[in-house]
């Protein structure tokens, strides 16, 4: 039986029931060891997300069983391809509503988490999330990515739908401590802004991401200094 034959009773399970239940059913597909308190915790978030949605627009997705898809196993879907090292640095560049980072956060209690976003909206959002969801690993930072100098830097520097390569390269090389990595959560290889990186970076590896319950294509493009 193909991979895609086995996924398919997933996808079904994970666009046709309950959230909760198609959480549950990605995660288990995905095999990201998760207790049933960090199930519970991913499930609040989305919850929250949902109600600040409403007036804060957080996100052009308004149905909590896409945001399960969409959002939550979405952004765990790269878990299994990052580091596992435990106590490591992570920032997500952009995380608007907290996405991948929110649910980095709740996945690897030991990693420190910084959530950055330019808006005071979003900001406001997330230090309310993590504060009700109890994230003490979590850290918000609202500033502009080319503007925030910290003074460690980080081992992952990820990010979903940022920028094009060679703009998330520019504001947010810097973030990487000197053996961290970029990791881009994109669609399809973009074979094209891969070509446009500028030669003091290389790409170390473009992996294909495959979501339960999520008909299209991802894909994670890391990227290293020279």
């Amino acid at each position: 039986m193909t991979r895609a034959a086995k996924a398919a009773p997933i996808d079904s399970i994970v666009a046709r029931t309950s959230p909760q239940v198609g959480l549950d059913a990605g995660i288990d597909a995905l095999g990201v060891a998760m207790s049933r308190a960090q199930r519970d915790r991913l499930a609040a978030y989305l919850a929250l997300l949902e109600k600040w949605n409403r007036t804060y627009n957080l996100t052009a997705i308004r149905d909590a069983s896409r945001m399960v898809t969409h959002h939550a196993l979405d952004a765990l879907a790269v878990l299994p391809h990052l580091p596992q090292a435990a106590n490591l640095r992570v920032i997500d560049v952009g995380t608007g509503g907290g996405i991948p980072g929110v649910l980095l956060a709740i996945a690897r209690p030991d990693w420190h988490v910084a959530l950055l976003d330019a808006n005071h909206k979003k900001g406001a959002f997330l230090t309310q999330a993590t504060i009700e969801l109890g994230l003490a690993n979590a850290e918000v930072i609202i500033s502009r990515v080319e503007d925030y100098a910290p003074a460690t830097g980080f081992g992952i520097v990820v990010s979903r739908a940022f920028a094009e390569l060679a703009d998330f390269v520019a504001g947010a090389l810097h973030l990487a401590a000197p053996d961290g990595k970029l990791y881009a959560m994109k669609a399809a290889v973009p074979h094209d802004e891969i070509a446009a990186l500028p030669s003091h970076v290389q790409v170390v590896s473009t992996d294909t991401i495959l979501v339960p319950g999520l008909g299209a294509q991802r894909s994670l493009v890391v990227i290293a200094r020279r």
